[in-house]
């Protein structure tokens, strides 16, 4: 195509190559990353269209496109309004969130990872700070709540948070080691005091730190 830069072809392939092969077919979702400059998300010189997790620092990783996406296509499944993505990190899948057409408001406690990104790509996206395991109250009632990263179990502290019909959408990994492991990425519904879990799709997903358990104190 006249006129197309290196980065628009590696978006284009990052598409078609990782994105739409691995069962990605909503055209929010591919229009989105399409659009969207990865590399304004991740740290300079990073392979922003490779098929890998991207390090950002202190055990916090930018998700390989295929499970951004996979996650992404599975919330606006629910056709939501309003979603709380949890761990939102630098803003990359709230944006692709966003330039959908939701609502959204991105979750993270860790300020060093505030890139403008977001702000700049997707400024109806809200971007607020505080910690991950207590949600955002303050913004509910939530059709969906997506968690950017590997936990171990849903907090019951989010059922509260929900619309009506809402629910959480996350990757339960039993291995919460830094490098991660298979996980199961389920779609959560509040009932009977906590969650009845419906898996999803099988994948691999590094974990979020503040999520892991403390450790055992040892004699």
């Amino acid at each position: 195509m006249t006129g197309q830069t290196t980065t628009d072809k590696a978006r284009a392939n990052m598409v078609d190559s990782q994105v739409r092969p691995n069962h990605v077919h909503d055209e929010r979702v591919t229009g989105a990353m399409r659009a969207l400059p990865r590399e304004a998300f991740a740290p300079q010189g990073a392979l922003a269209y490779g098929d890998a997790d991207i390090a950002l620092g202190g055990g916090r990783y930018l998700a390989a496109p295929m499970l951004t996406a996979r996650l992404a296509q599975l919330a606006l499944a629910r056709n939501p309004a309003h979603v709380l993505v949890v761990g939102a990190g630098s803003g990359y899948l709230a944006a692709i969130l966003s330039l959908a057409g939701v609502d959204v408001v991105a979750l993270e406690a860790e300020s060093r990872l505030e890139t403008g990104a977001l702000a700049h790509h997707a400024p109806k996206a809200e971007r607020v700070s505080g910690p991950l395991e207590a949600g955002w109250p303050a913004g509910g009632p939530f059709d969906v709540i997506l968690v950017e990263g590997a936990i171990g179990a849903v907090p019951a502290a989010w059922a509260a948070q929900l619309a009506k019909t809402g629910c959480v959408i996350a990757v339960l990994a039993d291995d919460m080691a830094e490098q991660g492991g298979i996980g199961r990425a389920v779609l959560a519904t509040p009932a009977g005091g906590g969650f009845t879990i419906e898996r999803q799709f099988d994948t691999t997903a590094r974990p979020l730190p503040a999520f892991r358990p403390a450790p055992a104190f040892a004699f």
